[in-house]
This record gives C-alpha cells, structure tokens and sequence, in this order.
C-alpha cells in the first residue's frame, strides 16, 4: 500500500488539502443568527464579545456567548467568574454526555446572557475544533438553541487551528477585532484569507472589523478601502475598558462616566447593525509584501 493511500480526498470540502474537523449536517445551529468573532491574540476579543452579548441583551434579545479558547476567560465579565469548561465537564462523567444537564456546563451572566466555556485539550494533545463540535453537539441534545436568537462564538487567535475554523462552520457572519497597527491589521488579512476559504463551501460571510483599543482608525480604514472590506464600529482606547476587566463586569454594569456612555452607545449601534444584517463582503486579502508596501514598512 502506497504511504498516501490512508490520506483522504478532501478536495472541496474545507479548502483542498484541509484535515479540520468537519461537522455533520445534523450539528448545524438553525433559528439564531450567529456570529464568529477573530483576531489576534490579545486584541480584545472576549471584551468585544462580551460587551456585544450584553448590547444583545439589552436590545431584548437571548443570547449565548461560547468561548472557544483554553483559556476559558470569555464569559468572565458577564458571570463574574471563571466557568467549568464542556471539556472538563465531560471528562468527570468519561465523555457520558447523556450524563450531563444543562446547569453543569451552562452559565447565567448579565442581563440574562447564557455563558458556555467549551475550553480545549492540553497543548499538544487534540484539536479544538473537536470541543467546538461536541460543545455545540451538547447544546442540541438539550434543546439549548431553540429559545435563542443570538449566538456568539469568541475565536483563538491561532488561524490554522481546527479551533479557529469549526465556528465558521456555524456562524452566518464573521466580525474581526483590529487594532490600528501593523500587527494587528496583518492577522486580520489572514483572518479574511481563511473566512474567504470557509466561505466556498459555508454560509458564513464577513461582517467586517472593529477598530479596538485604538485612538485613531487611519491605518484601519486604508486597509479597508484597499481590500474592499468594512469597518464597523470603533471603540477607543480607554482605561474605562480596562477597569472593567479587573471588576469582572461589563462595561454595562459599569457607572455611568460620560466615556462609559459612549462606548456603550457603541455597542449597541454595533449589535444593532449586525441584527439588522450586514452585507456579505468579500475583500480580496493582499499578499505579505504588499500589506508592508500599503502601511508605510520599507
């Protein structure tokens, strides 16, 4: 036997010569709009998530947030603390799901959010898409998604993990968190690369970005204009956002400072926007040499 011939056929499934974890027909979230949220590490992507789950909640809707990092810190500043993750729930009971109700694994946060941590395997170990397939797999088996309208998965930043791409498998849009700098505006045209990829064959679209942290959106915005891709939204770079963190709360519980205000105003015009519906964009990512040309890098 040729050492190729146990190596199957994935041509035109998730991008030729994918081995991610594909999910079954039956594992597809129906009812809720769901949105994947990305970029790279440390860029603010659970603080973003969060505080679009409770602008969500604010407007009237039910929502679930998932966080889909080892880490298990996503849902942190709704419930105010670090939750059980679905893989760690699972082990205790040897992987019996039938086992398990729906309070050992999930969560009430603010305003009514439902909060699920799905966790990871050790470094090394497994893939992440695995966790995010029997996460969501857990949720149907308990008719968890039926009673919801908004679903909100918190990506790892890690692009070339199973992690990172079984939520595009669900998701409807795909919102990316920015900064205005280099880095951060380097892993998002990777980000629109794999989106891109996904997309063939997925109902997920790209939403656009959200400038995070930063002061100004020049840099940001050039990006855009040049790929074809959106901007969404701008939270600034404030230490209100900070403060937050270190309380464990969202910016909604957060006293009414003017700055607070207005980032909250922010959030909701960005919750609202993507309710409403965003249109289906489809930038054409710039090869490395030409993002360094574009932003000004000799």
């Amino acid at each position: 036997m040729s050492p190729r011939d146990d190596v199957p056929n994935l041509k035109g499934l998730d991008g030729e010569g994918s081995v991610q974890v594909h999910q079954p027909e039956d594992a597809k979230i129906e009812g809720a709009k769901v949105f994947s949220v990305y970029g790279k590490g440390g860029i603010g992507k659970s603080t973003t998530s969060s505080n679009l789950s409770a602008a969500f909640s604010m407007l009237g809707k039910r929502v679930l947030q998932i966080g889909c990092d080892p880490k298990h810190d996503s849902t942190f500043t709704l419930t105010g603390s670090l939750v059980p993750t679905v893989i760690d729930i699972l082990k205790e009971v040897d992987f019996h799901s039938e086992e398990l109700r729906p309070e050992d694994f999930i969560f009430d946060g603010f305003n009514g959010v439902k909060c699920v941590e799905a966790g990871g395997p050790p470094a090394g170990t497994g893939c992440g898409g695995y966790v995010v397939g029997q996460t969501v797999k857990l949720l149907k088996q308990h008719h968890l998604l039926e009673d919801t309208d908004v679903v909100i998965f918190d990506v790892l930043g890690d692009v070339v993990c199973g992690g990172f791409a079984a939520p595009l498998q669900h998701a409807d849009r795909a919102l990316i968190v920015t900064a205005n700098d280099f880095d951060s505006i380097y892993a998002m045209n990777r980000i629109i690369a794999a989106v891109q990829a996904k997309s063939a064959n997925y109902k997920v679209r790209l939403a656009g970005c959200v400038a995070n942290r930063s002061r100004e959106t020049d840099e940001v915005d050039r990006y855009c204009e040049t790929v074809g891709f959106n901007r969404i939204a701008h939270m600034p770079d404030l230490d209100a956002i900070r403060r937050s963190r270190l309380k464990k709360k969202t910016l909604f519980e957060m006293d009414d400072e003017e700055d607070i205000v207005q980032v909250r105003k922010e959030y909701i015009r960005l919750a609202e926007t993507l309710w409403n519906g965003t249109e289906p964009l489809a930038p054409a990512p710039l090869p490395d040499r030409e993002i360094f040309e574009l932003l000004g890098f000799d």
